[in-house]
């Protein structure tokens, strides 16, 4: 199938040119901010719309600034170590989830110390929306040619226009991306989360979701080529990275039902 060809550049106002990556995070942000303002709505969610916009400020100066950080510490430090002027050029792509993530829960941390919640009190809240904003800036990287998968004779396989493609066939990885952690993610986080959940267990969804997906596409994606196959011929990056998310979401899960019981059976008693 060929690649479609979009311009990575939506519009220009003069010098400036804007990126549909760019506009893919803006996409996430709105996205969040609106499903925010709607969960805050709930009688008795004890949020406020006033909350969802700090909260929302919050998060997406600890996307930014934890997703480039992560990208370049824990993907491409050499590069960037030579050419550090490159930092800033975001429109390019080179944002991590896994940096985003740190930089999110940096932020949540001090949201939570500065408004008098707990800090899963807080995550609970937030998870829910976040998928959607990750599934948006899937579609970012495929808009930009970036992020492809290995050689494919599906129908559904892409030619992307990158020399460094090949010319052949490749799993679209991020449209993957973008269905699992974005629609399927946010489809199981937003039922889960409707109903009374003990605290902790909408995070642990999060996480053990997130890296089970990502771990998963992460064998018919191609290795960032700078870092390649760090293990046994088949581990990557991404799964390494993924992996304490997907066992410490486990065992936030475990521990949220467990506290749960504990507390029924002593008010049984």
């Amino acid at each position: 199938m060929p690649f479609p060809h979009i311009d990575p550049i939506a519009f220009s106002l003069g010098p400036l040119h804007v990126h549909w990556y760019g506009l893919m995070y803006v996409a996430g942000f709105l996205a969040g901010w609106a499903l925010g303002r709607r969960r805050a709505a709930h009688p008795g969610s004890g949020w406020s719309g006033e909350d969802v916009d700090r909260l929302v400020v919050y998060g997406a100066f600890g996307v930014l600034l934890g997703g480039r950080l992560g990208y370049i510490l824990f993907y491409n430090l050499p590069t960037y170590a030579a050419h550090p002027l490159e930092v800033f050029a975001i429109w390019q792509g080179g944002m991590s989830f896994h940096g985003g993530l740190l930089g999110v829960l940096t932020a949540v941390w001090l949201f939570a110390r500065r408004t008098g919640r707990t800090f899963f009190e807080v995550t609970d809240f937030l998870a829910p929306l976040v998928p959607i904003g990750l599934g948006a800036g899937r579609i970012g990287n495929f808009i930009n040619g970036e992020l492809w998968g290995k050689v494919s004779h599906l129908p559904w396989a892409v030619v992307f226009p990158d020399p460094r493609a090949g010319g052949v066939p490749r799993h679209p990885t991020e449209l993957y991306e973008a269905f699992l952690e974005g629609i399927v993610l946010f489809i199981i986080l937003w039922i889960y989360s409707k109903r009374p959940r003990p605290r902790m267990a909408v995070s642990g969804l999060f996480l053990l979701g997130y890296g089970v997906f990502r771990f998963a596409v992460e064998f018919v994606r191609l290795p960032d080529p700078q870092l390649g196959y760090l293990a046994f011929g088949w581990v990557t990056m991404g799964q390494i990275l993924s992996t304490p998310m997907i066992l410490a979401g486990a065992a936030l899960l475990w521990l949220a039902y467990r506290r749960r019981e504990r507390s029924l059976h002593r008010r049984a008693s």
